[in-house]
């Protein structure tokens, strides 16, 4: 029942404002990429193995999984499984990956990497960009560009599987990317794959690093609405819990997008969250704040805003 409710209301916020959530601030994406693209990722919720048996998946450890894809252009949900931990991510790539059309491109980590599904992704005209794992075996058929020591693509080259079953899963050629990536302030060599010989190799890089945008949607799952703390242990509540916590996410951004709200997700959380239980305008109280009525800073504490004993009468 809630997960069906999450997507009517959705579909709802999506019907009564067709430009909610257009080029969301969240998304690092390049704006010259105009066609849909998907990042895939999945999160893990850590369980409570004594009282929670049905999410066991080691001996001592249980756990909740959200598989997730979401729409880069406008950082909203498009497919969502909630499930335990037992299943790896690269058996889910087909059930998430599912709805995906020709033209669009999907972006997702190496942990999702198998072959036989990426083949199947490219035979349907959708382009997959992924990082390569340590262990494929491959040997080079065509260097696209010369190797470089410097700049930031190191490497450009169409490659072929070979080993015999990956051979078998994907007899097309492959391009390998090794480039310089910023990882933290730090550069870090990667290496990335894909099945689109047309682009850049600058855009695949840009299009991988924009991937992130989604560990920022889990992040603002788990440390702003707490996704972490559950009231019913059995499987039924757990799920209802995630769910719910997926609803308020959109009616928030619903709020913002309605709002114009400039500012954070966290700061958002936190306006709401402070006036909760008051009885007033939550649509007029986020169009005023920190516009020309005055600073945000002031309006939330205004007697900051004067001296000792300059409080005007």
């Amino acid at each position: 029942m809630a997960e069906e409710f999450f997507w009517k209301v959705l579909e709802h916020c999506e019907n009564q404002s067709p430009g909610f959530g257009r080029r969301s601030r969240c998304s690092k994406l390049p704006t010259r990429f105009q066609c849909p693209i998907h990042a895939v990722d999945s999160t893990t919720i850590a369980l409570v193995a004594n009282s929670m048996d049905w999410a066991r998946c080691r001996r001592r450890k249980a756990a909740a999984k959200c598989h997730h894809r979401l729409k880069m252009q406008d950082m909203l949900p498009k497919f969502a499984v909630v499930d335990t931990a037992k299943e790896s991510d690269s058996k889910r790539a087909w059930e998430v990956c599912h709805g995906i059309k020709a033209g669009e491109i999907v972006v997702f980590d190496k942990a999702y990497v198998d072959f036989d599904h990426l083949y199947e992704l490219a035979s349907e005209d959708v382009t997959w960009i992924t990082r390569a794992k340590d262990s494929m075996s491959y040997r080079v058929a065509r260097k696209r560009q010369r190797p470089q020591v410097q700049g930031k693509v190191l490497r450009d080259d169409e490659i072929i599987l070979k080993t015999s079953k990956s051979k078998a899963a994907y007899p097309q050629r492959l391009r390998r990317i090794e480039a310089r990536v910023l990882v933290n302030g730090e550069e870090k060599i990667m290496v990335f794959i894909t099945n689109n010989m047309d682009l850049a190799a600058s855009s695949i890089c840009d299009l991988y690093k924009s991937r992130w945008a989604i560990e920022v949607f889990f992040k603002e799952l788990k440390q702003c609405i707490q996704l972490c703390d559950f009231i019913g242990h059995n499987e039924k509540a757990v799920k209802w819990q995630i769910w719910v916590a997926f609803l308020t996410y959109i009616i928030l951004r619903y709020l913002a997008y309605l709002s114009r709200w400039q500012h954070s997700f966290t700061r958002l959380w936190t306006l709401i969250r402070g006036v909760l239980w008051s009885r007033l305008d939550l649509l007029a109280l986020l169009q005023s704040y920190g516009t020309a009525g005055g600073c945000f800073r002031a309006l939330g504490q205004p007697e900051q805003a004067y001296l000792p004993g300059m409080w005007p009468t």
